[in-house]
């Protein structure tokens, strides 16, 4: 994999992080970041999303950012510097499919809300039909049989962990049910006890 720095601080950020002041900061910081393939706590990391951002580009140099979300794991690890997911039905606009026909590059933000943890990846794409995708990756991806339409894989070529500044906390519905599942069954259990204790407070009321 390349370093983030040499892809993304181009002359121009340069100028800026220069008249900023940052510009030594960062030179001597990302100059160690480089790494031949993806650690053990980037595995992970991305191995556990659920939710994910992948921008494109049009010909014309417009940006185009997509939402890509499943259950934990949807997103695999399936080489060194690569990733993949399954390519599902959407809203047929083909945005992103077209924008990859003409240039493949990609970055993506892999968010973590709760622990305030974002993973940027800079990566180039291919989308391919289930039917001509290796079928060691449709294995890996767990795909026979599921409703995917195509497999997209992002050989990745810069990651940056990014400042946890200004991310908000947000808990998802299972995170939420862990913490507080036991108690709301408690809650429910008395709840159901006390509509049966008024129902028979009636009943010997009437009777």
């Amino acid at each position: 994999m390349k370093n983030y720095a040499d892809i993304m601080f181009h002359q121009a950020v340069a100028e800026l992080q220069k008249a900023d002041g940052s510009f030594e900061k960062f030179q001597t910081g990302y100059r160690h970041l480089t790494l031949p393939k993806l650690g053990l706590d980037e595995i992970e990391f991305i191995q556990s999303r659920e939710s994910v951002y992948i921008a494109s580009v049009t010909p014309d140099g417009w940006p185009y950012v997509q939402h890509r979300g499943g259950p934990r794991g949807f997103l695999k690890v399936i080489g060194p510097s690569r990733i993949a997911c399954g390519d599902y039905k959407g809203n047929r606009q083909f945005i992103s499919m077209g924008n990859l026909a003409e240039t493949d590059r990609v970055s993506l933000f892999c968010m973590d809300y709760m622990r305030k943890a974002r993973l940027k990846i800079q990566g180039r794409a291919t989308l391919t039909q289930i039917a001509d995708a290796a079928p060691e990756v449709v294995g890996v991806l767990e795909l026979e049989g599921a409703p995917a339409e195509r497999v997209l894989v992002i050989d990745i070529e810069a990651i940056d962990w990014n400042c946890p500044k200004y991310i908000p906390t947000f808990y998802s519905e299972e995170a939420i049910r862990q913490v507080v599942g036991g108690q709301l069954g408690k809650l429910q259990a008395e709840n159901e006890a006390l509509k049966a204790e008024l129902v028979s407070l009636k009943t010997d009321r009437i009777g």
